[in-house]
């Protein structure tokens, strides 16, 4: 690794806003890792002529993060810059009709595996200057997601952690944010879903690459909850003061 290089650890960097965000800080010069249990996109990724390192890796495995961060940190002498905490699973569908399997898989890949990719990450986080550990929630994260309940738990999990490390990490001069992201154009966006949002606001669709300029964003600055797109904001502010409101539209069928 060259002096002064840079360097980012990506999970599920195997397709949408993982790949994205890989070719984004190549482009840029960073010494990309990138991690996936989907081999075919670990492959795919690296046919781009990415030169760095891609692994399988399934977070839910806490040995098995502690060896790749292990294996990266002797490549890195040590040093992180950016931690990605972007690998995760959905559930759709009704909670109380859910197979109990598929929320531990949901919790195992979404909460318990960032736990353990940033417990093991800290040591280089702390070891290099103006490091930061940033870890992919959700507009789900805002307000739960009615058919997602398990999902949006995780999210909203994530964002508390966030919170509380963006303090403790303080004192090692690591910063800790997350990133909110909406409607997000990732390929499993059917033309049909596509044609029902609206083309402006906070609920249009957006590219992954817009999410990988928001990485670099959080990298740059210094907040705390990144939204992607920034109206998400405005979402906030109504979940704090007029959750019930939200509660009765979505029960009446609104949408939003």
């Amino acid at each position: 690794m060259p002096d002064g290089q840079k360097s980012i650890f990506i999970t599920g960097v195997g397709s949408g806003i993982g790949r994205a965000t890989a070719l984004f800080f190549a482009k840029r010069g960073w010494l990309v890792a990138g991690y996936d249990v989907n081999q075919d996109g670990l492959t795919a990724l690296q046919s781009e002529g990415i030169n760095g390192i891609f692994e399988r890796l399934d977070v839910s495995d806490p040995d098995a993060v502690r060896e790749a961060l292990g294996r990266f940190g002797n490549i890195t002498q040590g040093r992180l810059d950016l931690l990605f905490n972007n690998a995760g699973i959905d559930a759709k569908g009704p909670f109380a009709e859910m197979p109990w399997e598929r929320i531990e898989q949901v919790v195992s890949v979404n909460l318990i595996g960032g736990l353990a990719l940033i417990k093991a990450a800290f040591p280089l986080l702390a070891n290099t200057p103006g490091s930061i550990c940033l870890s992919t929630a959700s507009a789900s994260a805002i307000v739960g997601a009615p058919g997602r309940a398990v999902y949006s738990a995780t999210k909203h999990a994530l964002k508390g952690l966030t919170e509380a490390l963006s303090v403790e990490f303080a004192s090692a001069g690591v910063r800790a944010a997350d990133l909110l992201p909406g409607i997000i154009d990732t390929g499993m966006l059917s033309d049909k879903s596509k044609a029902m949002l609206p083309p402006q606001g906070m609920w249009r669709p957006l590219p992954a690459s817009a999410v990988a300029e928001a990485v670099w964003a959080a990298y740059e600055g210094s907040g705390l909850h990144v939204y992607v797109p920034e109206e998400l904001s405005a979402l906030v502010l109504e979940a704090a003061s007029q959750p019930e409101a939200i509660r009765d539209r979505r029960i009446a069928g609104s949408v939003f």
